[in-house]
């Protein structure tokens, strides 16, 4: 039997269970994995939730680093010993152990700690896809990155760096400036207290942006597109305020031909081959130093309600961790 938690019905943090579950033996093409730090996601509270529904009971969580106990028939990726680390398949990773597709499995450097492995996984590989992929960002850019002190939004600013580019990043607190800042946010925008959209015109000289990350969704979906250059683009990666409204697509047209897209994670490393050059370029990162992971916050597995509520009421900065 395996700890981990589970819920039963949507909702708040308070409907998060700690409770024995059964684990089975890996299936062909599966992994059992014990894992030792499971890391905490946006993405938790949307499946947690019900905006990203899921058949119920169910586990939870994206991310985690372990070691593989168990492989299945025609597993060739990893053997029992291997440490390892994942960031996708079916949420469950809020668990002591489980089984998992062994094809999502990267094996970890020795240079990776298990707590920075769990910590970066699906924030870093979320920065790679956003910035590597779905917009190439280029030295000499400027980009606009919306939550620039969270988890995903510290990495992006070193990672955008280590490009070449100027980074302009909202957050809610001064103390949150200063940490963007010091992870090289070039310069910062309190949305609480400033028009983000104003500021961007003040800070490129009228020119705008090529590009906007938005992971907040609802609130700053209007004044994004008012960032971009003709032809820019708008890429909405998450809902921390809650789902974009509808929309009329001829509003992209008079700012100047604007484009939206709405990627994911999964649909970027859905071929493993993709899922391991990401997780190369984010290890290779990390390693040489122009990437630090910032485990800001770090709970006991029991406690993952209260990591729930922490994040939700945006206390956190950088990343978090939860431990088995």
């Amino acid at each position: 039997m395996s700890k981990a938690i589970r819920f039963y019905k949507t909702g708040g943090p308070e409907v998060l269970v700690y409770e024995e579950v059964p684990v089975q033996n890996p299936a062909t093409g599966q992994a059992r994995v014990r894992n030792k730090v499971i890391g905490l996601n946006f993405i938790d509270t949307y499946h947690r939730s019900g905006l990203y529904p899921l058949a119920l009971p169910h586990g939870l969580g994206m991310e985690a680093s372990g070691v593989v106990e168990a492989v299945g028939k025609d597993v060739e990726n990893v053997i029992p010993g291997d440490r390892v680390a994942y960031c996708a398949g079916p949420p469950g990773a809020y668990s002591d152990e489980r089984v998992i597709a062994a094809d999502r499995l990267v094996k970890l450097p020795d240079n990776i700690s298990d707590e920075d492995a769990a910590a970066m996984m699906l924030k870093g590989l979320t920065v790679w896809y956003l910035i590597r992929r779905t917009y190439a960002v280029e030295a000499g850019e400027t980009v606009l990155f919306h939550a620039a002190a969270g988890g995903v939004g510290l990495i992006a600013c070193q990672w955008l760096k280590a490009l070449g580019a100027t980074v302009i990043g909202t957050v809610g607190t001064e103390e949150k400036a200063e940490v963007a800042k010091m992870h090289g946010c070039d310069h910062t925008i309190i949305y609480t207290k400033e028009n983000f959209a104003e500021r961007v015109l003040e800070i490129t000289n009228g020119q705008k942006v090529p590009v906007v990350f938005d992971s907040v969704g609802k609130d700053t979906f209007r004044g994004s597109l008012d960032c971009l250059k003709p032809r820019g683009l708008m890429c909405v990666f998450g809902n921390g305020s809650g789902p974009v409204d509808a929309f009329d697509l001829n509003d992209l047209a008079a700012p100047g031909s604007l484009y939206v897209t709405r990627p994911t994670l999964m649909t970027y490393t859905a071929q493993r081959k993709d899922l391991v050059d990401g997780a190369d370029a984010l290890f290779n990162l990390v390693g040489s130093g122009k990437i630090k992971i910032d485990i800001n916050q770090t709970y006991h597995l029991s406690d993952a309600a209260q990591a729930h509520y922490d994040l939700e009421a945006r206390k956190t900065t950088g990343s978090t961790i939860l431990m088995p």
